[in-house]
This record gives C-alpha cells, sequence and structure tokens, in this order.
C-alpha cells in the first residue's frame, strides 16, 4: 500500500489513509455496519422529524421558548455527535500497546531490528521480531520489553505460552481478547457493539457510558414532548396512531438504554467488564476467585478516575493475600472507613 512507502509525499499519504478509512461496501462486514449507522441515525431523525412537520404547535413553542428547544437539538446534536465520537474511536488494541512499549523501553529504543505487525487469524504471518527471533521463540523466552511486561501482570509461575494469543501470536495481559470481529486482540475487552461498529475496550470505555448516557436523556426528553404533543390537542386518527406506534418504540427504546446505561455505570465502579461477569468461570485467572470480590476494583473513586482519566494503565491481577483481604465480610467499622471507595 501507498501509506507504507516513505517516499510518497505527505499529502499522498494522507490521500490514502483517508481511502482507507471510507467503508468498502464490498466487504459484508462493513457493509452492514455502515448500515447500521444510517439506520440510526434515521431513527433519530424520525422521531423529532415527526413533532417538526405534524405538530402546528411545535414551531410556536419554539419562538415562545426558544432556550427551551435550543436546550433540546444541542442534546440532540451532543448525542449524535457523541455516537460518531466513540464509533472511531479505537478501543485500544493490544498490537499497538506492545509498540508503544517497545519504542519507550530504554534497552529496545536503539534496536533497528524491532518489527511489531499486525497479524489476522486469516494468515500465519510474523507479529514480533526481535534480533532476528520470530514470534514462536519469543514466546518461550520473554525477551522483548512487553513480554516481560505482561509476564509481571501475572502471578508468579505463569507460563508465558499460555498467555499466547493463538490467532494473532502476541502475549496477551489481564484482561484482553481477541475478538473475532476486529480480528484483533483488545485490552480490558468488554464486548463488540454491532451499532457502533467496534470493540468496547479500556480507552473507549468511557466515551461509550457517556454516549448512553446522552442517549437515555434523550429519550427520556423526547418521550415527554411525545405524552404532551398526545394528550393536547384532538388530531386525525392516523396521526394517533403514527405517535402511538413511535412511543411505544420509544419506550421499549428507552427501558433498553436505561438498563444498559445503569449495568455499565456498575461494571464501571467495580472495574469490571460484560466479558468478565459473564464469561467468568470460563477464564482461567478469575475461575477460582469468588463471585462477590472483583479482583480489579480500587474502590469507586479510584475507578472512576482510572475510566475517565487515566485508561493507559494495564491492571495486574493482585496476590493472594489481596484477594483474601477484599473477600472479608464487610463490618460497620469498615464501612465507617468507607472501605468500598
Amino acid at each position: 500500500m501507498g501509506v507504507c512507502c516513505p517516499f510518497l509525499r505527505p499529502w499522498d499519504q494522507a490521500r490514502d489513509r483517508f481511502l482507507l478509512n471510507i467503508p468498502c461496501l464490498s466487504d459484508p462486514v462493513r457493509r452492514s455496519s455502515l448500515l447500521l449507522k444510517l439506520a440510526l441515525v434515521a431513527l433519530h431523525l424520525i422521531f423529532v422529524g415527526f413533532l417538526f412537520f405534524f405538530d402546528e404547535e411545535f414551531i410556536v413553542k419554539t419562538k415562545r421558548d426558544p432556550w427551551y428547544m435550543a436546550s433540546y437539538f444541542l442534546l440532540f446534536s451532543a448525542t449524535l455527535l457523541q455516537y460518531f465520537v466513540t464509533s472511531g474511536s479505537s478501543p485500544g488494541y493490544v498490537v499497538d500497546a506492545m509498540r508503544d512499549v517497545c519504542e519507550t523501553n530504554a534497552v529496545y529504543r536503539n534496536t533497528p531490528t524491532i518489527s511489531i505487525q499486525h497479524a489476522s487469524r486469516k494468515s500465519e504471518s510474523l507479529v514480533v521480531t526481535v534480533e532476528g527471533e520470530t514470534a514462536s521463540s519469543a514466546r518461550r523466552t520473554p525477551t522483548s520489553p512487553w513480554g516481560k511486561l505482561v509476564l509481571d501482570l501475572y502471578p508468579p509461575g505463569t507460563s508465558v505460552r499460555n498467555l499466547t494469543c493463538s490467532y494473532c501470536h502476541v502475549e496477551q495481559p489481564p484482561r484482553a481478547k481477541h475478538c473475532h470481529d476486529c480480528d484483533r486482540c483488545v485490552l480490558q475487552f468488554d464486548h463488540h457493539c454491532v451499532w457502533l461498529g467496534t470493540c468496547i475496550g479500556q480507552k473507549n470505555h468511557s466515551k461509550f457510558w457517556w454516549y448512553i448516557f446522552e442517549e437515555t436523556a434523550l429519550s427520556i426528553w423526547t418521550l415527554i414532548m411525545y405524552i404532551d404533543y398526545l394528550s393536547n390537542v384532538v388530531k386525525p386518527w392516523w396521526k394517533n396512531a403514527i405517535i402511538i406506534l413511535l412511543l411505544v418504540i420509544l419506550a421499549i427504546s428507552l427501558i433498553f438504554v436505561m438498563l444498559l446505561l445503569l449495568f455499565h455505570s456498575y461494571l464501571i465502579l467495580t472495574n469490571q467488564s460484560t466479558y468478565e461477569l459473564v464469561r467468568r468461570r470460563r477464564i482461567p485467572y478469575l475461575r477460582n476467585i469468588p463471585e462477590r470480590v472483583h479482583p480489579f476494583s480500587r474502590g469507586i473513586r479510584r475507578n472512576v478516575y482510572n475510566v475517565c482519566c487515566d485508561n493507559t494503565n494495564l491492571d495486574a491481577l493482585p496476590a493472594a493475600f489481596e484477594l483474601e483481604d477484599r473477600s472479608r465480610p464487610y463490618t460497620c467499622f469498615d464501612m465507617l472507613k468507607c472501605r468500598c471507595c
């Protein structure tokens, strides 16, 4: 590809990057993701457009209370903007974190033979080459800075061979998982959102929470406007039928989005992911930990801070004595000390 050629002019490289970011309609996965995004935007426009075109008092309300309608349209625009920001954000890929670690490490900074490439499950290309060693040899002995970092995140005695992804051939830190839709290993993998067309992981979990928060607020506000429109003025039966149908769809969507908001708020407060909560019994490093113990939780305040402001650090598995301390039942003295915080 022209992007990888160092002899291209800067504007040619920018043009190639732009062309690579355009959704390829010949790819069924990208085509399906693009159609879902268009359907979601169209659904938002339908709910607002119905009030704008069918409610004669809507324009009057806009002129009478401009601040009220301006606030509504501001929330509407912010929700759609947050949707596209979250959709285009990176969840945090293991291969990118590995590249950053190798580039910033003092020992390997001056070594010109380090090469990190993304390998898909469709091809068995090499991923890491360190001084002539392939990824298979690096798995046996963690000679790279990334391999040493990953090994330090696990309890002593953990084999490096067991930490290697069978698709990407890279060492996975705790909480990472290979996404078969994105064909990459994602840091702190939560889930793959089909509506967004991307994974939710370490770097965009906060953006995803803000999006569903804004979507919940917008749905509640729109629901209030629809109920007000339905109860004030007598309208033809076909208008009532349309408004009732849209009201039912909006109420169902609101219940789903509100439950999703509460669920992800709980995950953030306890420093968990959807994958860890649902597949806890199948994850080797979580299998023997009691369900009431959250091994990666550092308290509510620290958990919220990590998600919002410090989403670059990798979580290490706690030692046995830390897990034993966290498994103790709460006492009145612990509540006074705000142990959960």
